[in-house]
Parts: structure tokens; sequence; C-alpha cells
């Protein structure tokens, strides 16, 4: 049974992300609950190792859980394997990073292209191209990353997690690389495809005009959330 659009599309209960190292065992988020609701733009904040990006790698399914339940899409995630994880990710889920990930071997139509070939979109290249076009690069479609700037990049990874229309997109830093202007210009786009979308927006950021955008701010201390 589908979610309906009334339902939560995140919903963490009792969340806990610990890792064993040579010093012992550093728990990184502890016994974390919330929700957020479907379209919402929201702001994962606080200091550096309090843990933002490893709750939006876990609610993402790019990290597991420890301890508790993470639902994304209705979804309990802690029952799915590597593949059905993979699977699940490449249908509702849009990633961006502040290191871009592109593949440098690709061009940044090719780059786009990826997600939508391995959903088996019929239409494939002429949604890459359009995407691209919505973040106003039709014209670098044959270039490489390594001939694009930092800001170029970025919107070339924007144009990727959006591409095959996801329900949530993540983003991790997504401005932590570029400079101030630059920076603005590619979360205008990002809310404005957020929008077009009707795409649900989670993001980690240390930006507090950034995190003022949002419709709502979680803020994280030490592995929990905050007042």
């Amino acid at each position: 049974m589908s979610p309906s659009q009334t339902d939560p599309i995140v919903s963490l209960k009792n969340v806990q992300l610990s890792l064993k190292g040579n010093a012992g065992t550093i728990n990184i988020l502890k016994s974390i609950t919330l929700q957020v609701g479907r379209g919402q733009a929201v702001a994962l904040t606080g200091p550096s190792g309090s843990g933002k990006s490893s709750l939006l790698m876990v609610m993402a399914g790019l990290e597991r859980a420890t301890g508790g339940t993470v639902h994304l899409q209705g979804q309990d995630l802690g029952r799915m394997d590597e593949d059905q994880l993979a699977v699940f990710r490449r249908d509702h889920v849009g990633v961006v990073f502040q290191s871009f990930h592109l593949i440098p071997t690709l061009t940044a139509l090719e780059n786009v292209l990826v997600p939508l070939e391995l959903a088996g979109q019929p239409n494939a290249p002429a949604q890459a191209m359009a995407q691209l076009d919505a973040v106003g690069l039709a014209h670098r479609t044959g270039h490489y990353p390594a001939q694009m700037s930092g800001g170029e990049q970025q919107r070339v990874a924007l144009a990727r997690a959006v591409a095959p229309g996801p329900s949530v997109l993540f983003a991790d830093e997504p401005t932590g690389n570029l400079d101030a202007s630059t920076g603005a210009k590619v979360m205008d786009l990002m809310f404005a495809l957020q929008k077009d979308q009707g795409a649900t927006l989670i993001l980690a950021t240390h930006d507090a005009a950034l995190a003022a955008r949002c419709d709502r701010v979680i803020t994280l201390h030490d592995g929990q959330v905050g007042p």
C-alpha cells in the first residue's frame, strides 16, 4: 500500500548510529526521533561533529542506523538488504554532495544520464538534456568535470540528482566548496527545482542564511536534536 500524502515522508524513531574504532565505540547519533512532512524544505544545522551529515546519510539510506527505525516513503529501510536499498534509492532518492561526486571520465550529459539509464527511462537523453537546460548548462553538455568550474560541476550534480524525479532530495553541505555568490545561485536553483517537482528537500548546512530559507530548521548538538 502506498503512503498517503498526509503521512510523513521521513520518520525516525530512537535512531542511533555508533561506530567502533581503535579508541572504542563512538556514538554519533543518540536516540533521534523526528518526522519530516512531504514537500517540506528542512535544514539540518549544528556545529562540526554534531552529526548532521551522518543523520542525512541515515535518512537517505546511505548509512545504516545501528539502533531504532528509519522509514522513508513509508518503507522501513532497516528491513532492506543492500540491493533493495540501491533500487529504492534509485527510484525515490536524489543526493547532492559537497564534493560533487561527478564521474570524471563522463561528460556533463553522460553524468546526468547515469541514473536515468539505470532506472530504464525510455526518453533518457531528452530528459537529461532538459535537466541540464533547467540548470543553465545546455551549452556544456559535452564538457568533462575537469573542464568546468566548481559552480558548474555542482549544477551538473544537481541536475543528475533531480533528473529521475525523486520524492526526496538530500543535500550535504551543497555550497561548502563554492564562493558565496555561486553558492547562492546553486541554492536558488535547488529550491526552484524542489518546488517545481513537489519534492521534499533535506539539507545539512553550516550556512545560517541558507537554513533560514527552509520551512523548518533542525539543530543537532552532540548527536542529539536540540531545542
